[in-house]
């Protein structure tokens, strides 16, 4: 259940190096995810000089992380947090509804025929578009398409949406006065107040529905029911159908003549706009009144609105490229660049607090040891160490995730995004790709079948969400044995701190212990779709925290699992390095002899041989300075 391979095997196949760590300690910091002020959170920590991939995805699998060149896990029993190691098998991944949504979104925006909503363009949305170099005389024509707000220059791009916008409100005030019109001449009571009307755009999808009855269909209101609704609730005896009245606002609409570029229809209760250039064949659709309008705006204005509405063969729209590279991991002045826009807008951190030596040293640095492909299914072709996966929609740069590719996983560690594209949801989307890509990769290379998503933190509402990318498993923080999330979760409601090696086996739900009606109430906080994109590309936040050290481990209130060990393990064998030489911890006792500073290092290596194993601590070398 733990999918560990023979390390001896894998290690001498692929003509790996040694790992060479130093300086175990406990390490005290801010916690970055329940923010309670101090330093609350506890992890056990190691500086990394370099490591092999399979020395490091044997450390995954016991709970550890790496950021930069520093790894750390945390102590279970007493950090603020509890952070539990959670992955799932590319192969066995069902999206979700939601997850679904998010590639076919995607999918429509690169098709050019994504509607932005309004809310999009108000948070800056129409600036992405924008971004894209494209040949403005292959855009598409259709309003609603994101293609119609790409133009040369922003200020174009402005220009452009805030006159379909007027355009939208002046149907809607030619709405109102139509009301006025009737209530004027007493085909509609003056006692009732009526709402404001208010349009909207026929996106594609609806346009699909209605297969070809609606393809002329610009614009639609459906105000004649809210005025039908209003007169029902008066004391009014006469009876208004939204079939009728939205025929008596068309009859007005007529005597205005205010659009050229429209006809308006009223069919089953609806008022629609449809372009006057192609009549629409709907006659099914029961339209008893067609009138032409004209437009408010000038010959000019009505020229440029015509192009907009001119129709075009899907044929015709340009189709925009998405491109995924995976790159070893590398200082790449565009990335940095990218990482500072993403910074500031998304998580509002200040210019001066963005320098290069720190994004170097969290998201460039790394200490695996790179190895090759070897052309023979043992290892993929990008090869095993760090790497940058850039996504660039034609030839922009859009997002970069930052990745470790190991012998068993891939395993995500960050993502930052261009915030003009934030409505494409990147952060779920390049979840999405990494696990298609270990999908694609264990084909070829069939050690590779699981995504390690980082840590998932139960208390965190906001952090719940990489549960949702199923079926997924948590590493039980004792046994370091994988347990199904559908088991764990019902556990982690009842308290933050489980063994949960436990319960595996207990399958169904009714086997594991009663939750209280106190910890039922503590469901997952839901939250929005924004913010858990938002926090979905940062990974790990510990990783951009500073981490203090508490005296290399010396605390009174030692977890029973390090006392257990410490009386236990023999630290003989350990390998140590010191002025370039190589020996054994037992060969060092012999050479210096009994003293304080060997007691003292015989502790230290007592703690570090528990928390990264007995296999590995004498398989890696401790270096001493």
């Amino acid at each position: 259940m733990d999918g560990r391979s023979d390390h001896g095997a894998s290690s001498s196949r692929r003509g790996a190096g040694e790992s060479v760590i130093t300086d175990y300690g406990l390490y005290r910091s801010s916690c970055g995810y329940c923010r309670s002020g101090g330093r609350t959170s506890l992890s056990h920590g190691l500086g990394a000089d370099r490591i092999t991939v399979d020395d490091y995805q044997e450390l995954l699998d016991r709970g550890w992380r790496r950021s930069g060149m520093f790894l750390y896990k945390p102590d279970m029993e007493r950090t603020c947090c509890r952070l539990y190691t959670i992955r799932l098998k590319a192969d066995e991944f069902v999206a979700a509804k939601e997850q679904a949504r998010v590639s076919r979104r995607m999918q429509r925006f690169l098709d050019g025929n994504l509607c932005l909503k309004k809310a999009d363009l108000a948070n800056g949305q129409q600036a992405a578009p924008n971004a894209l170099s494209t040949d403005s005389s292959n855009q598409s024509p259709n309003i609603w398409a994101s293609e119609t707000l790409m133009k040369e220059s922003s200020t174009d791009t402005c220009s452009i949406t805030h006159e379909l916008d007027q355009y939208d409100r002046n149907l809607s005030v030619n709405i109102d006065i139509a009301v006025s019109t009737c209530i004027k001449h007493s085909v509609l009571p003056s006692t009732v107040n009526f709402p404001q009307a208010s349009v909207k755009r026929v996106v594609p999808q609806m346009k699909k529905k209605l297969h070809n009855i609606a393809r002329d269909l610009l614009y639609t209101c459906s105000i004649a029911f809210q005025i039908a609704a209003a007169i029902r609730r008066s004391s009014v005896e006469k009876e208004f159908t939204p079939a009728y009245v939205a025929e008596k606002l068309a009859e007005a609409m007529d005597l205005q003549g205010e659009f050229s570029d429209l006809s308006v229809r009223a069919c089953n209760g609806h008022l629609n706009f449809y372009s006057e250039r192609k009549q629409a064949s709907s006659d099914k659709l029961s339209c008893t009144v067609v009138t032409s309008v004209k437009s408010p705006q000038g010959n000019a204005a009505n020229a440029k609105r015509k192009c907009l509405l001119d129709d075009k063969s899907p044929s015709q729209v340009k189709k925009k490229k998405l491109e995924i590279r995976m790159s070893r991991s590398s200082f790449d002045p565009e990335e940095f660049a990218l990482y500072q826009r993403y910074q500031i807008k998304v998580h509002n951190d200040k210019p001066d607090h963005l320098d290069e030596s720190l994004y170097r040293r969290f998201l460039v640095e790394s200490p695996l040891i790179f190895v090759p492909p070897a052309g023979d299914g043992t290892v993929p072709s990008c090869g095993f160490g760090s790497f940058h996966q850039q996504y660039l929609i034609d030839g922009k740069l859009v997002a970069v995730g930052v990745v470790d590719v190991l012998p068993r996983c891939l395993s995500s560690k960050y993502l930052f995004w261009d915030p003009d594209f934030a409505f494409l949801s990147l952060g779920k989307y390049s979840a999405l790709q990494e696990i298609n890509w270990v999908k694609e990769t264990g084909i070829l290379c069939p050690s590779i079948q699981y995504y390690y998503l980082g840590y998932y933190i139960h208390e965190c509402g906001k952090m719940r969400y990489k549960a949702s990318y199923s079926p997924s498993e948590l590493l039980c923080p004792l046994r370091y044995q994988w347990v199904p999330f559908h088991i764990a979760k019902p556990l982690l409601d009842k308290k933050p701190y489980v063994v949960l090696s436990d319960f595996i086996g207990l399958e169904k739900e009714s086997d594991l212990p009663c939750q209280t009606e106190a910890h039922s109430a503590s469901q997952p906080s839901l939250i929005s779709e924004e913010e858990e994109d938002e926090v979905l590309s940062d990974g790990d936040e510990q990783l951009m925290v500073e981490f203090d050290c508490s005296d290399s481990g010396a605390d009174d209130n030692t977890s029973s699992e390090l006392l257990n060990e410490v009386e236990h393990g023999d630290v003989n064998n350990i390998k140590i390095r010191m002025s370039n030489k190589t020996l054994l911890f037992k060969d060092l006792v012999q050479a210096f002899g009994p003293s304080k500073g060997i007691d003292s290092l015989k502790m230290q290596l007592h703690r570090y041989m528990t928390v990264v194993g007995s296999a590995l601590s004498k398989r890696m070398i401790y270096l001493l300075d």
